[in-house]
């Protein structure tokens, strides 16, 4: 027999592959990961025990509505629960957000460099990608974004803080933006790295999408929380919106145990606050010491760092990874560096200070 097999749909041609960050080397000379920004600590106090209980019920289906988490999420962040939907992560709701809003001809548009995951979930969709650059200063350039704005634009990501340089945009300028962007252009605050922001004019996504029909909110239980293997992600958005995403949503993509750990890490929020605050320490020490050394650190409010280095780049992530720690290059760009243990922290700026001596 012959043929080329099944017709699979043209969108997927040069689709860019997710790039996960790389793993420590088991045997080898790396012995910590700084390239995924993983919470460095275990699960919050309960939540182990509450996975292992629910473990016990996984040859039951999860429940598909999330009931026990929508409402533990409704009730924490002041919202109806039908403004809430959940999902595989921040990243699978974002898909869902997409396939909800945006189709061939339509136009997604995004910072760049920001999430690499957006051109992904865009293409998938058969819908184009408008890449924005960042400012000189690593920001987005939210001016620049709004002139990007046509006719056929559906859906704008605005990453605050920015994944991978760890920028933000603060409220004056934010809400500027969101004037500018016609009602029925969906805006995106994804904020999954909301927990680590220290700067008082940064604004709470969920205080900008109660005045706005067209804002939504993303958060993950991925990042402060420690729950990145577990993938249980959720928006915040008005009825419209969050019903397209329950519409979009895989059945029973949220595991019952991811479910019951996300409702004990809520209820842990207190010892939550304070490991996101040793972290937020290191992250001023760390980036203290970087720029004690010459480099040009942009100012952070995620758990990471981030280092422009061009073609250098995968040179550094070859010393660091030398030296013990993997972090996580962006060929040609620069590198990202996750906050993590005292000791990875202190092997990475070894290396980084060797790295500079060199050049």
């Amino acid at each position: 027999m012959g043929g080329t097999g099944p017709r699979l749909r043209v969108e997927l041609d040069g689709i860019p592959t997710y790039k996960p960050g790389k793993p420590a080397a088991v045997g080898g000379p790396a012995a910590f990961k700084l390239s995924s920004n993983e919470n460095p600590y275990p699960p919050l106090p309960g939540v182990m025990e509450k996975v292992i209980a629910t473990a016990g019920l996984f040859h039951r289906y999860p429940d598909l509505s999330c009931a026990g988490l929508v409402d533990e999420l409704a009730d924490r962040f002041s919202v109806p629960p039908e403004h809430l939907a959940t999902g595989t992560g921040s990243v699978g709701v974002a898909q869902q957000l997409v396939q909800a809003t945006a189709g061939p001809g339509d136009e997604v548009i995004y910072a760049w460099r920001s999430f690499e995951a957006y051109p992904i979930i865009t293409q998938i969709s058969g819908a184009s990608s408008v890449k924005v650059p960042l400012t000189g200063a690593e920001v987005h350039d939210l001016d620049a974004m709004a002139g990007a704005i046509t006719d056929r634009t559906r859906l704008i990501f605005v990453c605050n803080p920015n994944n991978p340089t760890g920028t933000v945009v603060r409220r004056a300028e934010l809400e500027r933006f969101l004037d500018r962007v016609p009602e029925d252009v969906l805006v995106v605050l994804d904020e999954a790295y909301r927990e680590f922001i220290r700067d008082a004019e940064v604004p709470d996504g969920v205080d900008l999408y109660r005045e706005r029909p067209n804002v939504a909110v993303l958060r993950t239980f991925s990042k402060a929380y420690g729950l990145a293997g577990l993938r249980v992600g959720f928006a915040i958005a008005h009825d419209p919106v969050a019903a397209a995403l329950r519409k979009t949503a895989v059945p029973f993509g949220v595991s019952q145990i991811a479910q019951d750990a996300a409702v004990a890490s809520l209820r842990a929020e207190t010892q939550l606050l304070e490991r996101v605050d040793s972290l937020v320490a290191e992250r001023t020490r760390v980036a203290g010491a970087l720029a004690g050394q010459g480099w040009t650190v942009p100012e952070t409010e995620a758990n990471f760092v981030w280092l422009r280095l061009g073609e250098r780049t995968l040179d550094f992530a070859a010393a660091c990874e030398k030296a013990g720690v993997m972090i996580r290059p962006f060929a040609g760009e620069g590198v990202r560096v996750t906050i993590g243990e005292t000791e990875a922290n202190d092997l990475f700026l070894q290396a980084a200070e060797a790295f500079l001596k060199e050049l």
